[in-house]
């Protein structure tokens, strides 16, 4: 859930860089995409209190409400790695690419080197996330996680090695959610739609979308793209189901993980003149474009699914 939140946060902090953006004539879609090659002071000025302010209001998040009810304890380490069958580890992937992605694209625009832009950007991933681990290792409940952390080092390597060779994404990273249903089963997934969708695992779903153009020089519409997702079902807590829950017996519940496969949009590659429009699909490229998607799991075999959310 708190991965989650600080992507909001991130997406934030991309909407206020971006509303000043707007103002500006660099065009920001990558087929066309040029950055000012002297350092704008003012820029980085803005970049600077927008990233500083997200930041400081994330630790004060944690400090002040995640951890109120928790007791500080000696720092600990947590084993969290087959917890909710990685799902949670793919989000901390996930959230680290794109905060990666944001504050080196701000960089950028704000005239710092491409060279410098990539250390301090390509690390923003770990540095927004790393005090989760920390707080995590010094209360009750929680714990320093390394699997976290190698998934937050991954997802920020995604970014940063295809920036680095490429100037581009050619392997973009994904979210979409349906609702699962089984938050009726336990409360624990969310009493409210809203709730539902942080905390149930179940109905996330990661994806790495390829550009099939630049992957396999085919002549297809430069938008266009094949992705592979994970997924998971049947979760009710992190390592197992309950067997019991308020004195009745609770419904066995089949864990498993779901492996699909789809074709996608890369939303950066669709040409506007309207920087609205392209701040704005800039941000929807985050998501996953509904398709239909084949899925093979351990319980269904092979499934089919006419349009996949």
């Amino acid at each position: 859930m708190r991965i989650l939140l600080l992507l909001v946060a991130t997406i934030l902090f991309n909407i206020q860089v971006d509303a000043q953006r707007a103002n500006d004539s660099e065009r920001l879609c990558r087929s066309d995409r040029i950055y000012p090659d002297t350092l704008n002071k003012k820029r980085v000025a803005t970049v600077a209190g927008v990233a500083g302010g997200t930041y400081i209001a994330g630790l004060t998040f944690l400090g002040a409400i995640w951890y109120k009810d928790h007791a500080r304890v000696p720092f600990h380490y947590y084993d969290d790695s087959k917890g909710y069958l990685q799902m949670d580890k793919a989000g901390h992937a996930y959230a680290a690419y794109y905060q990666s992605l944001v504050m080196t694209r701000s960089l950028r625009w704000a005239g710092v080197s491409k060279k410098a832009s990539l250390i301090i950007g390509g690390s923003f991933g770990l540095i927004m996330q790393t005090p989760i681990e920390i707080f995590d290792g010094l209360y009750e409940g929680w714990g320093f996680s390394w699997s976290d952390m190698i998934a937050n080092t991954s997802g920020a390597l995604l970014f940063t090695v295809q920036e680095a060779l490429w100037e581009d994404q050619i392997v973009r990273m994904k979210f979409s959610y349906s609702p699962s249903g089984y938050p009726e089963y336990h409360p624990v997934l969310g009493q409210t739609p809203l709730e539902s969708f942080f905390n149930d695992y179940n109905g996330h779903t990661y994806w790495l979308s390829a550009n099939i153009k630049k992957t396999t020089k085919l002549k297809v519409p430069a938008w266009l793209n094949l992705s592979f997702g994970y997924s998971a079902n049947g979760m009710i807590y992190e390592f197992d189901n309950p067997k019991y829950y308020r004195g009745q017996p609770f419904p066995h519940l089949e864990r498993y993980r779901q492996y699909l496969f789809s074709l996608d949009l890369d939303l950066s590659k669709v040409k506007t003149k309207s920087k609205f429009l392209r701040s704005l699909l800039g941000a929807a490229n985050m998501l996953k474009v509904p398709f239909p998607a084949i899925e093979f799991n351990k319980v269904d075999g092979v499934k089919w699914h006419w349009l996949y959310f």
